[in-house]
């Protein structure tokens, strides 16, 4: 019975958010391309751990697997907070 009565209090303290859409897929995508961009040039020791299993960009930088991990954590941050944000404004 208490727990029930706090389920229903925690239910109505719960913001709307916004549906899956093609929109707010487009922006999660983008947000994680951007974030893997300031990444790549902002990260100032890269390739400490093991490297990815795809063909590197014509620079001498390698880019591994720590790196895309920490970039696209970022960038999920960042499209969360702008999936949110939108939404909140009506855009979305």
């Amino acid at each position: 019975m208490f727990t029930s009565t706090l389920i229903l209090a925690a239910q109505s303290t719960t913001p709307h958010t916004v549906t899956w859409s093609p929109s707010t897929a487009l922006i999660m995508i983008f947000c994680n391309a951007l974030a893997i961009v300031i990444g790549y040039y902002a990260i100032q020791n890269p390739g400490k751990g093991p490297g990815l299993p795809i063909p590197q960009l014509a620079s001498r930088k390698s880019f591994g697997v720590p790196e895309l991990l920490a970039t696209a954590s970022f960038g999920h941050i960042l499209g969360a907070g702008m999936i949110l944000g939108l939404s909140n404004a009506g855009i979305l």
